[in-house]
């Protein structure tokens, strides 16, 4: 869940990304389906907890908006959109690899949709098309410190897509009761199986993006004030 660095052209298509994705199918796919149901299960056993004013800004749906988390909260990524976003479905922007291929089919047995490119060599095409997206009215999702970090750093080109496509952000945050933590780059977060999560949010009017650096650091401050981590670098 990604964004792209460049700023696309104007007289481009948003609604196509012109590179040749590998797809995942027939025996392949069906592989994955074990590990998408145990995802299901996993993230529905957990307990979120949000107040009435965090619960309203994740409900809001007049408009899509760009969902914003940092990149190792991305396990609760399908369940928010199940619990909170139902009936407008989210994208979430997958490399055209084959290793994308593995993620965005394992996306699909989630309930997520993926747009295909590459947030470095193709980050034109990829900006385009999710832009394309928020203006057919459908959520997107980023983690504006991936896919490689630094780790809670949010990087400016977070912010074209939801500046071109005239739309808010929806800041994620996420405090964890009982949790796993993975040896990535990001020590990527797994909640324990019917743990509680309290859940945060902040919801930015795209008329406060006006100047990108300012607002890269203005958001970033937010996310870090959402998702306090004791360990955080």
């Amino acid at each position: 869940m990604n964004l792209p660095t460049d700023h696309p052209p104007e007289n481009e298509d948003p609604s196509t990304t012109p590179v040749e994705a590998h797809a995942i199918a027939g025996w392949r796919k069906a592989l994955l389906w074990p590990f998408g149901l145990l995802l299901r299960l996993w993230g529905r056993s957990l307990r979120f907890e949000t107040d009435p004013e965090d619960l309203r800004r994740y409900q809001k749906k007049d408009e899509p908006v760009s969902i914003v988390l940092w990149h190792n909260r991305l396990f609760l990524s399908a369940e928010i959109v199940r619990r909170f976003r139902q009936g407008r479905p989210a994208y979430a922007l997958v490399s055209a690899s084959q290793d994308g291929a593995w993620l965005s089919a394992f996306f699909s047995l989630v309930g997520m949709r993926t747009v295909r490119g590459s947030s470095s060599r193709l980050g034109r095409e990829a900006a385009m098309a999710l832009v394309g997206v928020l203006r057919e009215g459908y959520d997107i999702g980023i983690t504006p410190d991936g896919p490689r970090g630094p780790c809670y750093e949010v990087k400016p080109g977070a912010l074209i897509v939801a500046r071109r496509a005239r739309t808010p952000l929806l800041l994620v945050g996420a405090e964890f009761t009982s949790v796993w933590r993975l040896k990535s780059w990001d020590r990527f977060y797994l909640p324990k199986p019917f743990s509680r999560v309290r859940m945060r949010s902040a919801l930015i009017p795209v008329e406060a993006l006006s100047d990108r650096d300012a607002a890269a650091e203005s958001l970033q401050a937010q996310l870090r004030t959402l998702n306090p981590d004791h360990d955080r670098p």
